[in-house]
């Protein structure tokens, strides 16, 4: 638990920076200008992120995660120093991309390390509870940049991370246990490099265009044709990468496909929206950056409340479609409800409209995790769940550009009118929302509407992007959750798509458990005791126990077994000479080994079990039952050493009696 919190600190820390700046925006630009380029300050963030995601999980796998985690933080320590320190547009700009290189390797190297400090059985639930602090922290991170705002500085969003970050690093050395490297694996550099360019080039393009350059200038379309190329080139690289970041055949599945585009729609609207609503409520309202703060939490709500309800019902019957379908319609309806926003228009009318835009947002986005791992083959789990995550943060990316431009060029065309026909107001005057709003409404009303106007018309022209949502839910089909999966879809972690970069057999270890062991019951003794005649259930409990230990180098020690479960030995010595008198394991009990009887039972088991799981488990296609066989042992060894070697101690009256040691 102690190393579970380091790790969740860490994901806290990158999560939250993603969104802890929107409510601080209009400050910073009334502090350093270059309010044309503003959104860049959200975007540059998650540009850095996405690349860097796409890598670092093999990184980890070489060079060992807690170094990786360690270094992750160091670099977001480095960034947030910097971003704090910050004295132009430009000099933020970049050293919140290289905070977010460091929040990358957070993120990604947080999911894989709890497969490092975890019990299998145990790993389901915690990687859920660290998806959630991913999703909380995201979707509180305005309300805490409007306080730190009003109260220090908007320089405090940055600075807040240097303690916090100290902490982690000290943490680490300490809780995290250092798993040392395995083989060197083969990182796809050339792709990686590619697509964060190509996709670098074609935000720029859209964020410079009709603002710093005209559309038809030949920067503009040089960005675009260059973008689209080098796009292109990504796409030969990973036509022949050994290991690409991105296989191509995912797409050939309709499933992969429908999901990565709504997961690209569904970033583009949330934090489109969320980086641009609260400079509404402080330009058009007057109120402060932490009651703008307060003001999205509408929103909040709506997004938790579907999503929670989205996925139990899911995990209760499996179906899913009606939900990305009826939230692309709810999410049009509550982006056309914003763009009706006037500044007479009241608090509750507004809270109302954010709830609406909320809520199609949690229908949208909750279960796209779950839909794409149970219709990919088990060897492309790792990818296809990097790649959805992929396609919603560079969504998000856009998302924040494209808003950002239309503001932009929306406000250049209604501000100086409105200006001229505000006398006495200054450049100085018009700085932060703070500033404007010391003078008397009455002079200031044209401006308030030019803002009003300007974020009301980026609304509206998003909704056509939440349509686009819904088409795509349309054709999205439906096919039947795993029943390894259906479980995890009442978490709200997966449908935040945290980005999570594990092992293929990592993935499937997970699944095999849940599926076997979930819903706290144990399905192993129940489908292995119907076809035994010989055996009853705790014979075979036995009978595992001493495999699973011998079969990963441990003595099987019946005492041992015995403290591991807080049970004293004299309840467990019976069976176990029940089990060697029958003939299948011989030895002392403190040495067990199977016989040739045991490890023939042994195998037509795992057979029997094999064959059951490749009827249950979908996108088992194509795999054959001795590979399956393979990872089952590897999941039974996992959960009968992991229960031997915990480190917490049975309470005393368990050992009353118990002669262990």
């Amino acid at each position: 638990m102690v190393a579970f919190s380091t790790i969740g600190l860490g994901m806290l820390l990158a999560a939250l920076d993603g969104t802890i700046v929107s409510t601080a925006l209009p400050t910073i630009v009334g502090d350093l200008g270059g309010g044309n380029h503003v959104s860049w300050v959200v975007t540059s963030y998650l540009l850095a992120q996405t690349a860097v995601t796409v890598v670092v999980g093999k990184l980890g796998d070489q060079f060992g995660r807690k170094l990786v985690f360690q270094l992750s933080v160091t670099i977001f320590i480095i960034g947030s120093a910097l971003c704090g320190l910050a004295d132009g547009m430009t000099w933020l700009i970049a050293s919140r991309a290289l905070q977010g290189i460091g929040a990358g390797g957070l993120t990604v190297t947080a999911t894989a390390l709890i497969a490092d400090i975890i019990p299998l059985r145990e790993r389901g639930k915690f990687q859920g509870a660290l998806g959630a602090v991913f999703g909380v922290a995201t979707v509180i991170g305005p309300l805490l940049g409007g306080l730190l705002t009003d109260n220090v500085s908007w320089r405090w969003c940055f600075y807040v991370n240097v303690p916090l970050a100290l902490i982690v690093i000290v943490a680490a050395r300490f809780t995290i246990p250092k798993v040392p490297g395995g083989a060197k694996p083969r990182i796809d550099y050339a792709g990686m490099a590619t697509v964060a360019l190509g996709a670098s080039m074609l935000v720029l393009a859209t964020s410079f265009g009709g603002t710093t350059y005209p559309w038809a200038s030949w920067q503009i379309i040089g960005l675009l044709v260059g973008g689209v190329a080098v796009l292109g080139v990504f796409v030969l690289i990973e036509h022949h990468a050994v290991e690409p970041i991105l296989p191509l055949r995912l797409f050939r599945s309709k499933v992969f496909s429908d999901c990565c585009a709504l997961a690209f729609v569904v970033g583009f609207t949330m934090l489109g929206a969320m980086t641009f609503l609260p400079t509404f409520f402080q330009y058009v309202e007057g109120v402060t950056a932490t009651q703008s703060g307060f003001r999205m939490l509408p929103l909040v709500l709506g997004l938790l409340a579907t999503a929670i309800t989205s996925g139990n019902i899911v995990s209760k019957t499996g179906r899913y479609k009606v939900f990305p379908v009826v939230g692309g319609l709810v999410m049009g309806l509550g982006l056309f409800l914003l763009s009706t926003m006037e500044p007479s228009t009241s608090v509750w009318q507004s809270a109302t409209y954010l709830f609406v835009l909320g809520m199609g947002i949690g229908l949208s986005m909750q279960v796209l995790t779950i839909i794409v791992q149970a219709s990919v083959p088990y060897a492309d789990l790792g990818v296809a769940t990097s790649g959805v995550t992929f396609f919603r943060t560079m969504g998000s990316a856009f998302g924040a550009a494209i808003f950002g431009t239309l503001y932009a060029n929306f406000l250049s065309d209604r501000l100086p009118t409105a200006i001229a026909e505000s006398p006495g107001v200054t450049p100085q005057d018009l700085a932060t929302p703070s500033a404007l709003h010391q003078l008397e409404d009455s002079v200031i009303a044209p401006i308030v509407t030019a803002y009003s106007d300007s974020l009301t018309q980026v609304f509206l022209w998003a909704v056509p992007v939440a349509l686009v949502a819904f088409v795509l839910a349309l054709f999205l089909p439906q096919v039947r959750l795993a029943d390894s999966l259906a479980p995890e879809a009442n978490d709200i972690g997966p449908g935040f798509g945290a980005p999570e970069s594990l092992p293929n057999q990592e993935i499937l270890s997970r699944r095999i458990a849940n599926l076997l062991y979930g819903r706290r019951r144990d399905r192993v003794l129940d489908l292995l005791e119907s076809d035994e005649t010989d055996l009853d259930a705790a014979s075979i409990w036995a009978i595992v126990q001493v495999y699973g230990l011998t079969a990963s180098g441990h003595r099987a020690d019946v005492a041992q077994v015995a403290w591991s479960r807080h049970l004293p030995a004299a309840v467990l010595e019976p069976l176990f000479r029940q089990v060697v008198a029958a003939g299948y394991a011989e030895g002392n009990l403190d040495d067990l080994t199977l016989t040739a009887q045991g490890r023939a039972t042994i195998d037509r088991l795992s057979d029997d079990l094999s064959a059951w799981i490749l009827d249950n488990l979908e996108g088992m296609e194509g795999e054959t039952q001795e590979g399956v066989a393979e990872a089952i042992a590897f999941v039974v060894q996992r959960i009968v050493v992991e229960r031997v070697e915990s480190p917490v101690r049975p309470p005393a009256a368990a050992l009353a009696g118990d002669a262990a040691p």
